[in-house]
Formats: C-alpha cells, sequence, structure tokens
C-alpha cells in the first residue's frame, strides 16, 4: 500500500470534514511555518519528493504550537503527505527548525515528569514493552529479519538486510572475544537471535531477559533445544556471574536516573575477567527528555543518551576500551525495515487501521531522516573490568 496525495486527502477529508480550498487566504502561520520551511529548501504543495502536501489548513498553526508532537500527529490524522518523508525530517532536522520554533507546552510537561519523575522505575518499566514490543510477533516477523533484529544492521560489502544483521552479530560476538563454553548474559534480549547466534555459532552458554512477555514467549519457542535461557525479568533483579554480558537496544529504555544503576548491575554480573558490550542509539548531546511525539506514540518512557552519560555512569566501574559509532547505517536499516511494512501491511490493515500505518511509516522514515542527518548516532561501548591485556580489540 503506497500513500499518495490522492489517498492522503480522502483520509483526511474523513477523519476531519475539511476538504482542500482551491483559493483561501493565506494565513499568518502559514507564512511563517513556509518561511521557516524554506531555510530546509522545502517547499509547501511543491513537487519535489522531500515537499510536503497539506491537505488541512490547520496544519499550520497545529505545528508552530505543537511542534515535533504536532508535526506527527497531523501527519497520522492525514493533514499532510510527502512522498520523499524521510528526506524532508533530514533536511529539516539539518536546517535545525525544531530549535527555531519556540518550546511548547507538550515539551515542557515531558521535560518537568523526567525531572520529577523516574519514569523507568520497575513499575513504568513494563509500558514501553506492552504498548511496543507486545504489537505482535507476526507483525515484527513481517518486518524484520530471519533472526528478528531489531537494531541496527552493520552493513559490509553487503546490501542485504539479514547478512548486514548477521555481520553486526558477529561483530559483537568478536569484540566480546566469546569462548565456547563461556555464560552469556544478554540483557534486553528481544526475541532471541542474539542468543540463537552466540549458542549455534560460538558455542555459548546463554540467559536472556527481557521485559517483553510476547518477546520471553517467542525466544523461549524459537531457542528451545538450545543451551539458552530465557527469561521474563527486570535487569534490576539480576544477581548471577557471567563471562560476558551484552545489551542491544536496551539502555535507551532505561533513563538518565537509572544508568548508573544498570551500569552497577552489569558489573556485579560480570567476572573480573569479564567484557560488557552495550549498543544503543545515543543523542550527540546529553538530555533528560525524548521527543514528545516519539514518547506519546512509539516508546513510552524512553530516551536516548549521550556518549558522555554513558561514560560518567561507567566511571569507577570499567574500563571503556572502545567506543563504535556506525550510526549511518541505521538509515539503511529502517529503510529496509519499511520496505517489508509497506510489503507486508495488507495481512496487518484490519488489525491496525490506517492512523496505525501512518504512526508507522512516520516513525520508521522520520528516523531514518534523523539518522541520514547524523543528529542520533549508533554506539557500541566495549567495557572491560580490569583491562584487556594489551587492549587488542578485535577489527571491526
Amino acid at each position: 500500500m503506497k500513500m499518495n496525495a490522492t489517498s492522503g486527502t480522502s483520509y483526511a477529508a474523513a477523519t476531519s470534514g475539511i476538504a482542500v480550498k482551491k483559493s483561501r487566504k493565506t494565513s499568518a502561520a502559514e507564512v511563517c511555518l513556509q518561511n521557516l520551511l524554506a531555510l530546509a529548501d522545502i517547499r509547501i504543495n511543491g513537487s519535489r519528493p522531500w515537499d510536503i502536501q497539506i491537505h488541512n489548513d490547520r496544519f499550520y498553526s497545529r505545528v508552530l504550537s505543537e511542534g515535533t508532537l504536532g508535526m506527527g500527529e497531523s501527519y497520522m490524522d492525514g493533514w499532510w503527505d510527502c512522498d520523499a518523508l524521510d528526506e524532508m525530517c533530514c533536511r529539516a532536522i539539518r536546517a535545525e527548525l525544531e530549535e527555531r520554533i519556540s518550546l511548547n507546552f507538550q515539551t515542557l510537561v515531558s521535560m518537568a515528569e523526567s525531572l520529577v519523575f523516574n519514569l523507568q522505575s520497575r513499575q513504568r518499566s513494563h509500558r514501553v514493552a506492552e504498548q511496543h514490543y507486545d504489537l505482535g510477533n507476526d507483525f515484527f516477523e513481517a518486518m524484520l529479519d530471519s533472526a528478528m533484529q531489531y537494531s541496527c544492521a552493520y552493513f559490509r560489502n553487503t546490501s542485504d538486510l539479514a547478512e548486514a544483521q548477521r555481520s553486526k552479530m558477529d561483530l559483537i560476538c568478536r569484540k566480546l572475544a566469546l569462548q565456547p563454553g563461556m555464560r552469556l548474559l544478554d540483557i534486553g534480549c528481544g526475541w532471541g537471535g542474539l542468543a540463537k547466534h552466540a549458542a549455534q555459532q560460538w558455542g555459548c552458554h546463554v540467559v536472556g531477559i527481557t521485559i517483553s512477555r510476547e518477546q520471553c514467549a517467542y525466544a523461549t519457542s524459537s531457542c528451545d533445544g538450545l543451551p539458552i535461557e530465557i527469561r521474563w525479568q527486570d535487569y534490576r533483579d539480576l544477581t548471577e556471574s557471567f563471562d560476558r554480558v551484552v545489551s542491544v537496544g536496551m539502555l535507551e529504555h532505561v533513563g538518565y536516573k537509572n544508568y548508573r544503576t544498570y551500569l552497577e548491575t552489569v558489573c556485579r554480573c560480570v567476572k573480573e575477567s569479564g567484557l560488557f558490550l552495550c549498543q544503543a542509539i545515543g543523542g550527540t548531546k546529553s538530555t533528560t527528555h525524548a521527543d514528545p511525539w516519539v514518547t506519546r506514540y512509539i516508546f513510552p518512557n524512553s530516551m536516548p543518551p549521550s556518549a558522555s552519560q554513558v561514560a560518567q555512569a561507567a566511571d569507577g566501574l570499567f574500563v571503556l576500551e572502545d567506543v563504535h559509532n556506525f550510526g549511518a547505517d541505521y538509515d539503511r536499516t529502517l529503510l529496509a525495515w519499511e520496505k517489508n511494512f509497506q510489503a507486508s501491511w495488507h495481512h496487518f490493515s484490519n488489525r491496525y487501521g490506517e492512523r496505525f500505518y501512518r504512526m508507522w511509516r512516520f516513525y520508521l522514515l522520520s528516523c531514518a531522516g534523523a539518522f541520514r542527518a547524523r543528529s542520533i548516532q549508533l554506539f557500541q561501548f566495549l567495557f572491560s573490568r580490569g583491562g584487556i591485556p594489551g587492549g587488542c580489540i578485535p577489527e571491526r
């Protein structure tokens, strides 16, 4: 299913009851937003793929008053369309348009909540699993690769998503210097793909933990017969000792108030001679809150850490052996997921509906644009307890 200006107009008419006018008076809000978008070489109702097509005139004031939340919600409501949504977002981010719009009330509320409350406490931490990761295993099977890797792939000498994901898993296993018989802890194991890879290809005994019931059930079934134990467990309850610890795409859900607790837990679980690899989406600057639209619709109570926040949380606990940034590969990963999502949508349209379709498309493509603009990164942090002898890191 491919959205276009015609289908978008139809959806806007159905949801808002306002048809597109042929002639109208230009509002001050429209002029203001036109001038802002021009800074990113984006035109309203222009002919280029990254230009936006407006179906509802209330779009202008909504975006100016609500920022990225209004931008995303108005797209979900069918108020506008864009053929190259990823490129439009990339251009807007590079031009720092968000910073040119004053802080709105919702953003201020989100910032205040993150400062006052621990949004990733034990009680709150399960919300992201219930809202996002428990959407349906068949839905994620259709979008992801065969190993169900829901994290950045490592595109080296390949354009194939599945091969790039295998390269990512092998990269992780090499950096951890896995050996047959080692005990590996996978914090935030997802659907068990990395645990399965480490057991089958590297001979490890793996314990994987997740707070998603859907992921836990899927991974338990997928890893049946292998030296793998999958648990529905919070990371704060870990007490055992392991040779190696890995965490991929988990730190984004920990929250800045818990970074130290998280790394103290890992330090407690990894042996003196052990290694810990942590892969996470990261911001270019430290923050205490996430984008309001992403927080509301995609990843509740989540936020990307900065490299400095991670390093500070590890102070006195670990030796930071290596930091590897391959965030540019997330652009390609997200586009591959969006392609699979589009191809399989007919299987899920009745279950989720049109607004979910537009929400998910905005999520995947806006994130692709953000990684293309390099405003967010993908970090692999490699830690040791007492230092790797000679500081030898496997080649990438």
